[in-house]
């Protein structure tokens, strides 16, 4: 394949680089790393990373309107773009310092990025992840050789243990804001403007802010004209609320199913790139992302995490303005908790008007229950489950509560259920 980038790349050394100079000036201000310095971070990660596919999604274009293509980094060696980041960093170290091993913190994706670099490198590596990390990375990076050191509730308290354990002599690498692992991630973006040159839309998820950082420097620089979205989980909004008020603080980081982003302030590096090369920084909910699962597993056959699918979840939720668009969601990892699966789908079913939850109060008399459950086969509804409560101190004396829960075709065949069942007259709550 030839790369453009690489010849972009030759042209910016020149002093010719394409796209105005204002945008050259305000990067060289931002980073230290030129576009050379990206290409040569490309190449020396063939020793350990693949150049992911870019796939068009077709179906999801559809719905949205736009030229939709998914970059495919849950396909990514380790399941995540991380390795990227994590082996520029740690092959930059001097050899001096690399004998004293390496030491992160991480919920899991740089975990096993590090891992996988100092097993190539030969080194030894310490990671320190959240107590809640999944299973399923924790046991990931441990089998890749690194020592795992489970402490704090997020990242950040775990993050504070890495930096002492780095006082003893280990290199500490940084998940985002690290001038190596920001270039390691810039690669993305060489990678995607070599297989869609005239894309016109970037989104991208945003937790502490490296990857952004990366992809902004990268495509600003051969393509100052593409837009740039970040995306971040409602639940941690550090980013966008430093975004929209250009003050950088400590936000709290609550649950989410996107773990891979729950980070409580972006980067001391990536911040200001961000600022100046992001064009937006969004937020989608739990329900959103999560419905964003289910419809890469169901039409794009990608297992993917809750922060990989965010910038699809933006795009499917309205918050990107991508009509009539090529665009790009970057998928930035696949490496979901298999526990965490099926309540995903459950969730993303439900949140997209798939799965219907209702409990109906019935007379306690025989007959009810058909009766009932006739209005549903005539609208073609699945019954998964039912539960028949015929005692309880909030029931009415003579009534029986029923549980249906149902497998609807979207939002508007569920709220014509319900509209069918009240005219019919029920009183159907929602569950859930």
């Amino acid at each position: 394949m030839t790369s453009q980038p690489a010849e972009h790349a030759q042209a910016a050394e020149a002093g010719s680089a394409p796209g105005p100079r204002p945008v050259a000036d305000v990067i060289a201000r931002l980073s230290p790393l030129t576009l050379r310095a990206l290409v040569e971070a490309r190449q020396a990660l063939r020793a350990v990373a693949v150049e992911t596919p870019l796939l068009r999604a077709e179906r999801f274009g559809a719905q949205v309107g736009a030229d939709l293509y998914l970059k495919a980094e849950s396909m990514q060696r380790t399941g995540s773009f991380k390795v990227r980041g994590a082996y520029t960093c740690v092959r930059a170290l001097p050899p001096g310092v690399r004998r004293k091993g390496v030491v992160t913190a991480s919920a899991g994706n740089h975990a096993q990025g590090v891992a996988l670099a100092a097993r190539t490198l030969g080194l030894r590596a310490t990671v320190v992840m959240p107590v809640g990390t999944p299973l399923t990375k924790v046991e990931a990076t441990r089998a890749l050789g690194a020592r795992i050191i489970l402490h704090g509730a997020v990242w950040d308290e775990a993050y504070e243990r890495a930096q002492a354990l780095a006082e003893r002599g280990p290199a500490l690498v940084h998940p985002f804001d690290d001038w190596q692992v920001i270039a390691g991630q810039a690669t993305l973006g060489l990678e995607i403007l070599d297989e869609l040159p005239d894309a016109e839309v970037l989104v991208v998820p945003v937790g502490g802010g490296g990857l952004i950082a990366g992809v902004a420097l990268a495509t600003k620089l051969l393509r100052p004209d593409l837009r740039v979205v970040g995306v971040q989980a409602s639940a941690a909004p550090a980013c966008a609320e430093a975004f929209r008020s250009g003050v950088v603080r400590e936000v709290p980081a609550e649950r989410t199913i996107a773990d891979g982003i729950r980070v409580k302030r972006p980067g001391r590096l990536t911040f200001p790139i961000i600022q100046h090369l992001v064009d937006d920084v969004v937020l989608v909910d739990d329900e959103q992302i999560s419905a964003a699962v289910v419809a890469l597993l169901e039409h794009a056959k990608l297992l993917v995490e809750g922060a990989g699918a965010a910038p699809l979840a933006a795009i499917l939720a309205g918050k990107v303005d991508v009509a009539g668009r090529r665009v790009v969601a970057l998928v930035s990892g696949g490496n979901i908790d298999i526990n965490l699966v099926a309540r995903a789908i459950e969730h993303g079913l439900t949140a997209s008007g798939r799965y219907l939850v209702i409990s109906v109060l019935l007379p306690d008399r025989p007959g009810e229950l058909h009766r009932l459950t006739r209005h549903l086969a005539r609208e073609q509804v699945n019954i998964i489950q039912i539960e028949h409560h015929r005692a309880g101190w909030r029931l009415p004396i003579g009534s029986a509560e029923v549980t249906l829960h149902l497998e609807t075709r979207d939002t508007a065949h569920a709220e014509h259920l319900i509209g069918l069942l009240q005219r019919a007259g029920y009183a159907p709550q929602r569950e859930g």
